[in-house]
């Protein structure tokens, strides 16, 4: 996922930005108020908070064409790009609680809360959980022309060469940069990160041997790793991947607790009717059991998820637990 650098506060004329698209939408016509008889009884916009074409569009994408036939309305993708997600997520922050505007986001939703001095938004208290949609473990790859095999000969190599390695991002306070911290913290080598505007240009260094390592999201290094110029080191999930099963996961490779990866959600704002809330959950989980859908996901190196409402939000509350130690650690900010 891309990360966009930005100040610690968003801008008055990103705010009022974000506030007159709120206002035009609301002004566009009258939303039925939601409940359990007949919703949805007009179209879903749904806000996706990076631009088209980005893992998150994509990721929202898959779903919601399909999760609008299931409802009988179409969901509306709007993407509303801006200071991580944040531009985005005020907008459905702010609006009605009646099931006619949610939200699809990745993980950096909770790790925002952390790296920013301040947000138009509580990330936890002004949302609702309806789904963790699918899970994208991230792989460490190192260039093909780095001496190294495997994740014991990356950590003696990097400590054999003090103030020379460097790793790579798609961004400051991304899951794949927080990655690469929680890794320096766990090793001890001395490792210097460069933050990047997405993955492609870091691949690109990354090749060419101006950064020796990067944690990337599988759906962005695969290409590299079938071609061959990444060797890719460990998968960050808690088994192996199918798209890559001789690669070991990093507990197996000697990373005891080594557990990180990009997710993506839906959610809805607060206080909208447990009804709906139920209803989004219930067709989701179909949409996401379905062969094609599933197959879909899995082709992105990406693994269906459907949790329920209640699992969502616990899982969201140990995912911000455990980035805030990292950040903490490792004093990591989205400067």
């Amino acid at each position: 996922m891309t990360t966009q650098r930005t100040g610690p506060a968003l801008s008055r004329r990103t705010l009022l930005g974000a506030a007159a698209a709120l206002a035009a939408w609301r002004t566009a016509g009258a939303q039925p108020s939601a409940g359990a008889q007949g919703y949805p009884k007009a179209p879903i916009r749904v806000v996706v908070p990076y631009p088209p074409g980005g893992p998150t569009d994509v990721v929202g994408r898959v779903v919601t064409t399909r999760l609008g036939e299931a409802l009988g309305q179409p969901l509306v993708v709007d993407n509303k790009a801006g200071a991580s997600g944040m531009v985005g997520a005020a907008l459905v922050a702010k609006a009605p609680a009646d099931g006619y505007t949610l939200l699809v986001n990745a993980s950096i939703h909770v790790i925002n809360p952390y790296v920013y001095a301040s947000a138009p938004y509580d990330a936890f208290r002004d949302f609702e959980p309806v789904t963790q949609l699918v899970d994208v473990p991230l792989v460490l790859v190192v260039g093909s022309q780095l001496p190294v095999r495997n994740v014991q000969e990356l950590i003696a190599w990097a400590k054999a060469h003090p103030g020379q390695v460097n790793f790579g991002s798609a961004g400051n306070a991304s899951s794949q940069h927080l990655s690469g911290e929680l890794f320096r913290l766990k090793t001890g080598a001395q490792m210097q990160h460069v933050p990047y505007k997405g993955s492609s240009p870091a691949l690109t260094d990354l090749m060419g041997g101006q950064i020796q390592l990067m944690f990337d999201s599988m759906p962005s290094a695969m290409p590299f790793i079938a071609s061959g110029r990444l060797r890719a080191l460990a998968v960050t999930s808690a088994s192996r991947s199918p798209s890559l099963p001789d690669v070991p996961t990093m507990e197996e490779a000697g990373m005891p607790g080594f557990r990180t990866s990009t997710w993506y959600g839906l959610w809805a704002p607060k206080n909208t009717p447990q009804d709906v809330v139920q209803k989004l959950w219930t067709e989701s989980r179909r949409v996401l059991a379905e062969p094609q859908i599933a197959a879909q996901y899995r082709r992105l190196g990406a693994e269906p998820v459907g949790s329920t409402p209640a699992e969502f939000a616990r899982y969201i509350q140990a995912e911000a637990r455990k980035w805030e130690e990292i950040v903490k650690a490792s004093g990591a900010r989205a400067d």
